[in-house]
């Protein structure tokens, strides 16, 4: 899939979170005491999904755009 940073950004947080978890590619986990941060590749830019291993839901998002690996 091929979505721009800013078409991602201006979805609805559900769309977001569908899209992360059905086509981005995990890259890095981290889990904590209460919490498990996950990062995703989508496109061209980098996804953070920060779920609540107790009540098993998504406590929030990051959304970074990458700037520097492209760069020449």
């Amino acid at each position: 899939m091929n979505i721009s940073y800013y078409d991602f950004k201006n979805m609805p947080n559900q769309d977001q979170f569908s899209l992360v978890m059905n086509q981005g590619r995990i890259m890095n986990e981290r889990t904590t005491t209460t919490l498990k941060y996950v990062l995703y590749e989508i496109s061209h830019f980098t996804v953070e999904m920060i779920y609540n291993i107790q009540n098993n839901k998504i406590e929030g998002i990051n959304v970074f755009q990458n700037k520097g690996a492209y760069a020449i």
